[in-house]
């Protein structure tokens, strides 16, 4: 709940947090969120037990004999020292198991605390939480075609995502604001997230002192006895693969784990560049920098709540082109999905909605359902990517984000699985309808006709007669409606103008406090 001055109200304490990873009986449910998301179907089990052994013993190997690179960062080194390995110049080679030992203090599952306690998710277990695509520097819609991305086209996603009930998730950096300098947007985007949105959202990570304001804006929103104690935004750390943490990067991860924030590793692995070319050398080297990352979360913080992630793909080796919603990248992400479990860690897919096809066409949504039926698949507990991707991240598209917005719905009714009940057995129906009879006014279908099955916002075109009377329109240019309808339908979700106020003031703050750097 919401106190009085319009900041969330500590819940009870969340297993798992400090202290070791929370383990779960059988049937014990643990915390609910209005958010979450619970998975009815198995994850699949790509590999047997020999192929994992197999794949993190080749990771142990790239660890303990190539190493991993902290470039520029003394202080990530120097915990990497203390804790036993070896440590030359830059680079940090384990000891045999070592990382999977370090990052065994993470825990298996935790709340991501949600400004609105109502749109609070778990990660981890069964848990599957979706949110938009995150990093593109251009946006594109039918009306004005691509452009670079501003301020307004942030904040326009921003609450896209808020309204769908598809998407338990606020995102990030959901678009660059190219319109703000560099080292500023990021207060305008953690405030269109805490303002604009009451889900839970990831804050900068740009530079450290970036990571620091956006933790000091979560604590004016939240508390900061609140902030201490619960995990309220996530950080993306992205590795430098093959095998580099930058400053910018590990310096980011340190200033999230120090505050008890949720740091989500994510290597950044192509086949044939950035790793080897065949899926089980690119999931192994993921799963080496992955806990190289994780490891130095609990080195800074025990118990730091993390996200092991990945985003690998392959490319076309004949022309370099970068390819999305392969087969071998999809077995990357079955794959990574188990490797994540065994380590004991929420998981982020490698996949969602992505594509490197330039409009909403037939390829962007043939590369997208791939990419995302491999990563529900896979037992994800975190989906990013699953909205607006295309042009192979480079653009956020806006009919895109509504056209993956029908695709979000449908998967997640299907995640959820099938009820078998005597209400939904129906045996009454037959009752009513009898042999040869339709069931259409029986009361059952009466009763669940709106819920029964899922209605997509923009598939539906209807008969051709009535498609062609209406103008012939294809499933982008019935986006381009929806999207528009959205947003002239959208209310924000109330905030202490108290609070509103004091953020406004500490983003004044800061600004004036720094020059314009627009590179």
């Amino acid at each position: 709940m919401l106190s009085s001055e319009g900041r969330a109200t500590p819940p009870t304490a969340t297993p798992g947090r400090r202290g070791g990873r929370a383990r779960r009986r059988a049937g014990d449910t643990g915390p609910t969120a209005a958010g979450a998301v619970r998975r009815r179907i198995p994850a699949c089990e790509l590999l047997d037990a020999e192929a994992l052994a197999a794949l993190e013993e080749q990771a142990d190997w790239i660890l303990t004999e190539i190493g991993i690179e902290f470039r520029g960062d003394a202080e990530a080194r120097r915990l990497f020292a203390a804790a036993g390995c070896r440590v030359e110049n830059e680079r940090v080679r384990f000891q045999r198991g070592q990382a999977a030992e370090i990052c065994a203090t993470a825990p298996a599952e935790f709340t991501l605390h949600a400004r609105d306690p109502r749109h609070s998710v778990i990660l981890g277990g069964d848990h599957l939480v979706l949110m938009p695509g995150y990093g593109s520097p251009f946006v594109t819609d039918l009306d004005r075609g691509r452009r670079y991305a501003a301020i307004e086209d942030f904040r326009n996603f921003v609450k896209l995502a808020w309204m769908s009930p598809w998407l338990q998730h606020s995102g990030g950096t959901v678009c660059e604001p190219t319109d703000i300098p560099v080292n500023k947007r990021h207060l305008d985007m953690v405030h269109a997230h805490l303002t604009l949105s009451a889900k839970p959202f990831m804050g900068g990570v740009t530079a450290p002192e970036r990571a620091r304001d956006s933790i000091e804006m979560a604590r004016i929103v939240f508390g900061a006895g609140f902030v201490a104690e619960n995990a309220v935004m996530q950080g993306n750390i992205n590795v430098n693969s093959p095998l580099v943490f930058d400053e910018t990067m590990s310096g980011a991860l340190r200033v999230y784990a120090e505050a008890g924030q949720c740091v989500c590793v994510s290597p950044a692995i192509f086949g044939g560049a950035m790793g080897p070319v065949t899926p089980a050398a690119i999931a192994a080297q993921t799963h080496a920098e992955a806990m190289a990352g994780i490891a130095l979360a609990q080195l800074v913080r025990p118990g730091c709540p993390v996200v092991y992630g990945s985003f690998h793909n392959t490319m076309s080796l004949r022309s370099g082109a970068l390819t999305f919603g392969t087969p071998e990248a999809n077995l990357v992400t079955l794959a990574l999905g188990q490797l994540g479990r065994r380590l004991g860690v929420p998981v982020r897919s490698g996949g969602g909605q992505i594509t490197a096809a330039n409009a909403a066409d037939g390829q962007a949504m043939a590369d997208s359902t791939s990419a995302m039926w491999a990563t529900i698949l896979s037992g994800a507990n975190q989906v990013w990517h699953a909205a607006g991707w295309l042009e192979g991240g480079l653009t956020m598209g806006y009919e895109k984000f509504v056209m993956d917005l029908d695709c979000c719905g449908a998967m997640l009714k299907l995640v959820a699985g099938m009820a078998v009940t005597p209400e939904t057995l129906t045996r009454e129906s037959y009752r009513e309808a009898g042999p040869g009879e339709n069931f259409l006014s029986t009361r059952h279908t009466t009763e669940h006709f709106a819920t029964a099955n899922f209605l997509p916002g923009i598939a539906e075109a209807g008969p051709y007669e009535t498609w062609a009377e209406g103008g012939r329109q294809g499933a982008e240019e019935r986006a381009n409606a929806r999207w528009k309808a959205m947003l002239a339908a959208y209310a924000p979700p109330a905030i202490d103008p108290a609070i509103e106020g004091e953020l406004g003031a500490f983003i004044a703050r800061r600004k004036a406090a720094m020059p314009d750097e627009w590179y």
